[in-house]
């Protein structure tokens, strides 16, 4: 089998903002309010061209980083659970921080599956983020759609470019959801206010297909929440994209990022 990754692009990393203690406190609130998470979908990052298959049957593939932060009013709690180990999924429930009240707890958001790759095995939450490629101009029209399998939610990284007054001072969601333990009947995973959870460009299912495609411009699409069953403080932050030019070169693929778009689905929105 023949493999290589050749390196495209990664945007830059925001610069860090140091907090005041002040920033970290919880801000004052009613008795009873709910404290809401907000995602924010960032923008994929970190593309990369891989290939596998004997020369013959070569598949091309791109590859990305994506990532989401919660910059919301309290965390996102996922809380999983099943009858027993003959049933394969968890049902996911929602837990809501309230301030000076017991947490709420919002039935049914998801599934949670015991997923076995070649780089991971664990508990992941389903449909959490999407991946998506399109034609330029055709917002409804998905040319290649991803197979993910799902994510284990975590603590993985600091938001370092806002000032959050909900931020905690230290990693809470840790865990490596459920790591090589199949027989589990409940589990929490989630992400605090200020962190973010994020999956690499070499990850299993971090890739959407590019054999097949004609040259031309395509807008990268990820979106996180998509079916807004999880409960969000707002969803306007739930997308972002980037729009790419792809070119075939003698058989093989080269892929340029021509704009990037925070908080949008439609990078291709006012070209011609």
């Amino acid at each position: 089998m023949l493999s290589a990754v050749l390196l495209i692009r990664v945007l830059p990393v925001a610069a860090a903002i140091t907090l005041s203690a002040a920033t970290l406190a919880t801000a004052e609130r009613p008795s009873g309010t709910e404290r809401l998470p907000d995602l924010v979908q960032e923008v994929p990052s970190g593309l990369a061209i891989t290939v596998t298959g004997p020369p013959a049957r070569r598949v091309y593939r791109l590859g990305f980083r994506s990532a989401v932060s919660n910059i919301g009013r309290g965390p996102l709690v996922i809380s999983g659970r099943r009858a027993g180990t003959d049933v394969a999924t968890m049902s996911a429930d929602q837990l809501v921080e309230r301030n000076g009240a017991p947490q709420e707890v919002v039935r049914d958001v998801g599934r949670l599956r015991y997923v076995v790759s070649p780089d991971h095995r664990h508990w992941h939450l389903l449909g959490f983020d999407r991946y998506q490629l399109r034609r330029v101009g055709q917002p409804e029209a998905v040319t290649v759609d991803d197979r993910k399998t799902g994510f284990c939610l975590g603590d993985r990284y600091p938001v370092l470019n806002r000032r959050l007054r909900a931020t905690v001072p230290a990693p809470t969601y840790t865990s490596r959801c459920g790591l090589g333990d199949p027989e589990l009947t409940g589990i929490q995973e989630g992400i605090s206010v200020g962190y973010g959870d994020d999956y690499a460009a070499t990850l299993e299912g971090q890739y959407l297909r590019l054999t097949g495609l004609a040259s031309g411009r395509y807008v990268l699409v990820h979106r996180v929440n998509a079916d807004r069953r999880l409960h969000e403080l707002k969803y306007d932050n739930n997308a972002a994209s980037l729009l790419i030019k792809l070119r075939w070169r003698r058989h093989q693929p080269w892929v340029r990022v021509l704009r990037a778009c925070p908080h949008s689905a439609r990078c291709d929105r006012h070209i011609g």
